[in-house]
């Protein structure tokens, strides 16, 4: 496992009582001869239970390397764990991603769809709390109100935090200990940088603690969940992003904050049964759109870019890890609004090869030119530089060969042959220009 596991020993070690059986592991297994593969549930039960139960009492071990890679993220707990998505949910791998990288101290704001459903059913929930306690903050609104929802809740904090700066600042002409001092100092330049407040707050708690006789310090004692920069991410489906929430999403980005927006695209109403949405492309069928869809997916990237201090990018963690991470560091560093599209492949595109293919799916979407990979971060402007990134390659694969891997698209053939025909080649038309639009920002 590299220098920084020296005389470590390694294992994947699955719960054989919460794994879904969906196979993506198996899948994506990069080793010649897999480190992992699919085995009966029943024998498995008894054999793997003992092991499963010490992996439990194993400490984490992600300090010994670097979390913001792709290896070095999959050694962080997840905070994020054993949610009821369907088997092979090409969902729930962004969000597992999400609380590995910033889960301490994130605070979620989850629109009303399948993310609400398998990350708050009651009476269990898949968010948890690391060694420390700490752990996602989550709460779900209304489908059509989760970005004002989430902005809420950042201004909420925000106005704290505010109070907690004006505390320290009045604390510096007081008679408190000199190092506790210098620690506001530092507290009060660091309080916008996750990784630095997080280091100067916790320098901080036992000096606070030394000098609570003060009633000030007392009252940044009382705040001291909020010292700590919060992570906010709005999350949720593309019928909140594209449809429903779509005015909430605008306003909220339009404001200049400092919030994260993950919008899963499935491009369909998943939770509701699968309903057409503005994400929905050229020639699928849905329900509404029986007959394939004869408009195109409303880009929803392009419109956030369009007003110019918004980082965006759109991501498939199957087709590229490596840009995955990049986005994500990006978007939740940039002192503004950032909005993160994530291809989610859903069981309501009927997947030929079946749900334990998603992440492979993904891969397959990007070759073929149907989904694309890029990255726009206005502060590359600041520097003189191109502020849009596109980080996939040129189409190679067949467009026509990826759709007909999917029901959405092969049954159009058998119901409607009379227009199928026409809605594939401008779908693909469609996809080409989209192609070519983000190729003329390189």
């Amino acid at each position: 496992m590299g220098k920084d596991f020296k005389d470590l020993k390694y294992r994947i070690q699955v719960s054989p009582y919460d794994c879904t059986g969906c196979s993506n592991c198996v899948d994506i297994c990069p080793a010649k001869n897999k480190a992992i593969v699919m085995k009966p549930i029943e024998p498995q039960m008894e054999a793997q239970k003992s092991n499963w139960e010490y992996a439990l009492t194993i400490s984490d071990k992600s300090e010994l390397t670097n979390i913001e890679t792709v290896r070095g993220s999959q050694f962080v707990q997840p905070l994020f764990e054993f949610s009821g998505a369907c088997a092979g949910c090409g969902e729930t791998p962004y969000v597992k991603l999400l609380t590995q990288l910033f889960g301490d101290r994130m605070m979620i704001a989850n629109a009303t769809g399948c993310s609400s459903i398998y990350g708050g059913s009651a009476p269990s929930v898949p968010y948890c709390t690391n060694k420390d306690g700490k752990g996602p903050t989550w709460a779900n609104s209304l489908f059509e109100d989760n970005a004002e929802f989430g902005y809420g809740m950042f201004l909420g904090v925000q106005q704290i935090r505010s109070k907690i700066a004006d505390t320290m600042t009045e604390l510096l002409e007081a008679n408190i200990s000199e190092e506790l001092k210098s620690k506001f100092k530092e507290w009060i330049e660091a309080k916008e940088d996750g990784k630095l407040s997080k280091k100067v707050s916790l320098d901080m708690l036992h000096l606070l603690e030394e000098n609570k006789d003060n009633q000030l310090v007392n009252e940044i004692i009382e705040r001291k969940d909020f010292l700590i920069k919060k992570s906010f991410w709005i999350v949720g489906g593309d019928g909140w992003a594209y449809d429903i929430g779509f005015g909430g999403l605008d306003h909220v980005i339009a404001s200049g904050d400092d919030v994260n927006i993950l919008v899963m695209d499935t491009e369909v109403y998943s939770n509701t049964g699968g309903q057409s949405s503005k994400a929905s492309p050229t020639a699928s069928i849905a329900k509404f759109t029986t007959s394939g869809k004869k408009v195109r997916k409303k880009d929803l990237g392009m419109m956030a870019m369009s007003y110019g201090h918004v980082y965006v990018a759109q991501v498939a963690m199957g087709a590229n890890q490596n840009q995955l991470m990049k986005a994500v560091k990006e978007a939740e560093a940039y002192k503004g609004p950032s909005v993160v599209i994530a291809y989610s492949p859903c069981i309501a595109h009927g997947i030929k090869e079946g749900m334990g293919k998603t992440q492979t799916q993904m891969k397959k979407a990007v070759e073929a030119g149907y989904w694309h990979l890029y990255r726009y971060n206005p502060e590359l402007k600041e520097e003189g530089k191109n502020p849009f990134i596109l980080d996939s390659k040129e189409p190679k694969a067949s467009f026509r060969e990826f759709l007909m891997g999917e029901v959405r698209y092969a049954s159009l053939v058998k119901t409607f042959p009379e227009v199928a025909e026409d809605l594939f080649v401008k779908s693909e038309e469609e996809a080409k220009e989209r192609y070519e639009s983000y190729l003329r920002l390189t």
